[in-house]
């Protein structure tokens, strides 16, 4: 699909280099998964998934524990899991993923987010149906046919493995995504550029100019609000 991820992930680092932004959204992930289940890693998968993409975005220990301590306390805000599609300029698709204590807000800033760059709020299921729930890893220092080799010897199953700019990305069921992780420990691979569930677009829309310019508009708006985890989106946006 080409989706740049290293690049995609450097422009995010970039963009929050100089913020808490990204750290303060993570503690809210943190904190919600670790209060839905155990608030150990080794008995609640969703904890362990978000600590592994936490480590990929370097979040601080202290954030870390931080959440996961709150977490462990009585009582503690509640927090509905809410997921928003929509269309941008260009018959683009934009998946919404948030983390709300307020969902009027969150709906009211993620429409404004749409409509003020030329955009437009769907209604449930008019926008997923195009994208591909997907496990991805991007690996360093392995070539696509070694990673492919410890993945067959694990019985896991790829989509796709691939080398994109010096790393090898994989792409897997989404139910493989525990399954894959462990097959790279076995074999000494405990660091990963990309450790994550994504919605990969079966189509791109390749946008330029002034919709360019407006659609990246937007995706920055939306992702600046503050309840909002992930976007997703089906444009192609590479010079």
């Amino acid at each position: 699909m080409g989706r740049k991820w290293n690049n995609i992930k450097d422009k995010k680092a970039e963009k929050d280099k100089n913020t808490s932004r990204i750290y303060a959204k993570f503690g809210v992930e943190i904190y919600v998964a670790a209060k839905k289940g155990e608030p150990d890693p080794e008995s609640n998968a969703a904890l362990k998934f978000v600590l592994e993409r936490a480590k990929t975005y370097n979040v601080p220990k202290h954030i870390i524990d931080k959440a996961i301590d709150k977490a462990k306390g009585a009582g503690g805000e509640d927090y509905d899991e809410l997921r928003y599609e929509g269309f941008g300029v260009g018959g683009t698709m934009v998946i919404v993923d948030a983390l709300t204590n307020n969902v009027n807000r969150t709906a009211s800033d993620v429409r404004a987010a749409f409509g003020k760059n030329g955009g437009n709020m769907g209604v449930s299921g008019s926008v997923t149906y195009m994208f591909d729930s997907t496990a991805v890893f991007g690996v360093e220092g392995k070539s696509a046919d070694e990673v492919l080799e410890i993945l067959l010897e694990a019985d896991v199953d790829a989509r796709d493995v691939f080398e994109e700019e010096e790393v090898t990305i994989v792409y897997a069921e989404p139910d493989q995504f525990h399954a894959a992780q462990e097959a790279f420990k076995t074999a000494g691979i405990t660091e990963f550029t990309v450790a994550e569930l994504t919605m990969l677009p079966q189509t791109e829309v390749k946008l330029t100019g002034e919709d360019k310019v407006k659609f990246e508009k937007m995706i920055d708006a939306l992702e600046d609000l503050d309840d909002v985890q992930r976007v997703y989106h089906n444009a192609d946006l590479e010079d």
